[in-house]
């Protein structure tokens, strides 16, 4: 029997007024112990490399974000389910005409299997962690963090790193035995965070007009919800109440966000959630989440940039078509994607829409793309691989 509970939802409108932190309240800053450490000769910095942008975080200070020069830690969700998320991000970098590499020296963070309570090694986990950070310092790339989950554990594993020389000395022997240096980098950063810094590049850049779109946004909770301070806020977005990435950059574009009530929760992924309770992630994500954007909202597309967030929203989608009546059907895009796709990218070629489930079509179809020529256009490509066993696309295919 259902019981009827009342339920406050959090308000819709902003609250009145810029969100400013008081200087007692400002939180420690991990950056400046990192430094600290590295000037005691604990381990190694690598510095933000030029050219480099400072934007606003929570804690109303600055945080830098390189432009170019990065190393791709890329992210196993989106390889494995939507791997048109991270080519869209490299062919962003290559309009933009930016460096960047695309390294395989790389492995997985491992916190899906840490959040789920799979695992609980701390030095396992800062190593690997740490690993990644000195194989980027090899390479001379800095990194760029494709998943928001690996984005969070890192910034977790650098305050454990901070705080506990015990742990240091530990993580230290284990690298020395792989022949790695210890490696903090100066700022940990999210590609989102990166294409907020350029997103006024990217609007120079747009092909697409984007004025009729309306998107609702999803924020990331391991973006913005561990060790939040310093994630980005503008007192532009939101009076700077909520993170400012994918908003910004959608409002650059020229798209209207449309604000709906549970913008806060998860996207119903919760990763101990999603293996062994898979029908409660779904569930959630379609009846508290998809369902309250289209009530409220009606969007064209969701806006998100989270491997996990992605995947959830938009193949939860897909199992509750199972059920009668229910008609949520809202494409999910990450904003890089997006992006991509306003500056004039091949919408299978590049940003491989046809991995998504949600109806897409309809969306392309308002920004002027004309899918069913992008597909024959794939469907050639696909033939030509056919015949000739052992080829693939390359970025002269895809243009």
């Amino acid at each position: 029997m259902p019981i009827n509970l009342p339920v406050i939802q959090p308000g819709t409108q902003a609250r009145k007024g810029p969100f400013a932190r008081r200087p007692e309240d400002a939180a420690e800053s991990l950056r400046e112990r990192t430094l600290e450490l590295a000037e005691r000769g604990e381990w190694i910095v690598q510095r933000v490399p030029e050219p480099h942008l400072e934007v606003p975080t929570r804690s109303s200070g600055v945080k830098r974000v390189p432009l170019g020069h990065t190393w791709h830690h890329k992210s196993c969700g989106q390889c494995g389910h939507i791997p048109g998320y991270s080519t869209a991000i490299f062919w962003l970098h290559r309009k933009l005409g930016l460096e960047y590499e695309d390294p395989r020296d790389q492995t997985s963070c491992t916190a899906w299997n840490y959040y789920a309570s799979a695992t609980a090694n701390q030095a396992a986990q800062a190593a690997v962690a740490l690993r990644n950070f000195a194989a980027a310092h090899q390479s001379g790339y800095y990194p760029l963090i494709h998943c928001a989950t690996s984005y969070g554990h890192y910034k977790e594993v650098r305050a454990e790193m901070v705080h506990h020389k015990a742990l240091r000395d530990q993580v230290r022997e284990i690298l020395k035995k792989m022949g790695k240096p210890l490696v903090m980098p100066e700022e940990i950063v999210h590609y989102s965070e990166w294409i907020y810094a350029v997103r006024h590049e990217i609007a120079k850049r747009k092909v697409v007009d984007l004025s009729g779109i309306t998107a609702t946004v999803h924020p990331a909770c391991h973006y913005y919800k561990l060790v939040q301070e310093d994630a980005i806020y503008d007192p532009d977005v939101y009076g700077g109440h909520r993170t400012a990435i994918v908003t910004g950059v959608a409002q650059a574009l020229g798209v209207t966000v449309g604000d709906y009530s549970t913008w806060f929760d998860c996207c119903g992924f919760g990763f101990r959630h999603i293996l062994v309770q898979r029908d409660f992630s779904r569930s959630f994500a379609v009846q508290q989440k998809i369902e309250a954007m289209r009530d409220e909202v009606n969007p064209d597309v969701t806006l998100t940039h989270d491997t996990g967030c992605v995947t959830t929203l938009d193949k939860s989608q897909f199992a509750a078509q199972a059920h009668t009546g229910v008609k949520a059907a809202i494409p999910v895009l990450s904003e890089a994607q997006f992006c991509a796709l306003a500056m004039g990218a091949h919408p299978y070629r590049v940003c491989q829409l046809h991995w998504h489930a949600a109806d897409y079509r309809p969306l392309l179809e308002k920004m002027g793309i004309d899918w069913r020529e992008r597909w024959r256009e794939f469907e050639d490509d696909v033939a030509r691989l056919k015949a000739n066993p052992g080829t693939y696309l390359t970025w002269d295919d895809a243009g």
